[in-house]
C-alpha cells in the first residue's frame, strides 16, 4: 500500500478536514485467523475496515482482544451442540503489541470500585487501516480481572458492564496515548456508548468546559448505528450497577451527580426503577442516528419514538444507511474472475455507477454457466 498511488478518498476529497474515524465495535470479522467476532455486528465492522483500507478513508478501529472469543460449535455423535472455546493465543495470531518510544509494551489502567485494571494493547494492520485491541490478560492483574476479556458475549451483567468501560474508556484513553484526535467517533451499537461520556471528560479537561457544555460540543462528532430491531435487545444495566462502577467517575471526572448520570439512560430520567438502557445514551450523546437497512430505519424511529415526547413518529432523528459488504472478501474465485472480465479488477475502489452498464455486456450463457458452477460448488459444501 505504501508504494501505491493515493486511494479513492485522497483523490476525491483531498480537500477534507477529516483526519481520523475511530470506530468502536465489541467484534470484528476480519478472518477466521483472528476469531473475535460472533456474526453480523462483526461482520459489517470487520467489512467496513477492509473497505476503508481499499477507498484510503482514515479510519482506525477499538476492539477487544479476547482469550477465548466466541465459542466453537461442534455436534457429538448423538447429534447434540457442543460449545468449546479454543484458547486465542497472541504469539499464533496476526497482531502485535504496541511499543512505547522506549520499547515497553504500551499499558493503560482503568479504575474499577476498589481496584485497577491493567489493559494491554495490540494492533492489527488491516491494509491501508489499523485496528487496536485491548486485553486484561496482564499477570500483573488478579486471575479474576485477567478474565475480563475471556469471552465475547460470555458471562453476566457485570462482566458485559465491565468488557463496555474497557472498550469505550480503555478504547478513547488509548487513541489519547497514540495522538490519535478523530474528528468522528462511530459507535458500532449501544455497546460503546460509554465513550460519549469520556470523549466528553476528556474535552472538559481540556477546555475547562463543564460536563453539559462538553457533550454538547463533543456530541457534533458522534455517530451511533443501532442494529437493534426490537427496544428488548438493547443492552441495559440495573441503575445500582450503574452507580457502583460509575458513581466516583460521574462525581470526580464528570463533574455530575450520579442520579444526572443515569438521567442519560433512562426514557424517563426521574424514575429511580427504570434500568440504565445504553442504547438511550449513546442516542443522546451522538447528533447523527442510524438504522441499517430503510425498513430498520422506520422501525427504528417507532422504537425511540418514546424518547422525542409529542414529535410525529416519522420526524424522529433516526436516518438509516443500508449495509454493505467488502466485496472482494466474499466473492467467489469463479465470481470474481466473471466481474474481472468485464469490469476490471479495480471495481469497487471508487465510481460504481458505470458498473450497470459494464456488466451488461456479459451473455446469458455466461451467466447460466457461472450459476451452474456456484450451485455445484453449493452442493458439495453441504454434502
Amino acid at each position: 500500500y505504501a508504494t501505491e498511488s493515493p486511494a479513492w478518498f485522497q483523490k476525491s476529497h483531498s480537500q477534507s478536514p477529516l483526519t481520523s474515524v475511530a470506530y468502536f465495535s465489541m467484534e470484528f470479522m476480519l478472518s477466521e485467523a483472528l476469531p473475535l467476532y460472533s456474526g453480523g455486528l462483526g461482520n459489517v465492522a470487520g467489512d467496513l475496515l477492509k473497505t476503508a483500507s481499499d477507498l484510503g478513508v482514515p479510519v482506525v478501529g477499538l476492539g477487544l482482544l479476547y482469550q477465548q472469543g466466541y465459542f466453537r460449535q461442534v455436534i457429538d455423535k448423538d447429534g447434540a451442540q457442543e460449545a468449546l472455546f479454543p484458547y486465542n493465543d497472541p504469539g499464533q495470531l496476526p497482531i502485535m503489541p504496541l511499543r512505547e518510544p522506549n520499547g515497553e509494551w504500551l499499558r493503560l489502567e482503568i479504575t474499577f470500585p476498589g481496584y485497577t485494571v491493567w489493559l494491554r494493547t495490540w494492533q492489527v494492520q488491516v491494509g491501508r487501516v489499523k485496528l487496536y485491541l485491548l486485553d486484561s490478560n496482564d499477570p500483573a492483574n488478579s486471575p479474576v480481572h485477567r478474565c475480563i476479556t475471556s469471552e465475547l458475549y460470555g458471562g453476566g451483567q457485570e462482566l458485559r458492564l465491565k468488557q463496555e468501560l474497557v472498550l469505550a474508556i480503555g478504547g478513547w484513553r488509548l487513541l489519547k496515548a497514540l495522538d490519535i484526535e478523530p474528528e468522528v467517533c462511530h459507535l458500532n451499537e449501544g455497546h460503546a456508548a460509554f465513550v460519549v461520556l469520556e470523549r466528553a471528560r476528556s474535552f472538559m479537561e481540556k477546555t475547562g468546559r463543564s460536563f453539559e457544555e462538553a457533550l454538547a460540543v463533543t456530541r457534533a462528532g458522534n455517530l451511533f448505528t443501532t442494529h437493534t430491531p426490537v427496544a428488548a435487545g438493547f443492552d441495559r444495566f440495573p441503575s445500582a450497577m450503574i452507580g457502583q462502577y460509575l458513581r466516583g467517575y460521574s462525581e470526580k471526572k464528570l463533574g455530575i451527580s450520579e442520579n444526572d448520570l443515569l438521567a442519560l439512560g433512562r426514557q424517563n430520567p426521574n424514575d429511580a426503577s427504570e434500568d440504565f438502557n445504553m442504547a438511550y445514551l449513546a442516542l443522546r450523546g451522538s447528533l447523527s442516528i442510524n438504522g441499517v437497512s430503510r425498513l430498520h430505519g422506520r422501525v427504528s424511529r417507532r422504537v425511540f419514538q418514546p424518547l422525542f415526547k409529542r414529535w410525529p413518529e416519522a420526524e424522529v432523528p433516526v436516518g438509516y444507511v443500508t449495509n454493505g459488504v467488502h466485496m472482494p472478501t466474499w466473492d467467489s474465485a469463479e465470481a470474481d474472475e466473471l466481474w474481472t472480465a468485464s469490469c476490471g479488477k479495480a471495481r469497487w475502489l471508487g465510481v460504481t455507477e458505470i458498473l450497470t452498464d459494464q456488466i451488461r455486456c456479459i451473455g446469458d450463457a455466461q451467466l447460466w454457466q457461472f450459476r451452474t458452477a456456484a450451485r455445484k460448488s453449493l452442493i458439495e459444501f453441504v454434502r
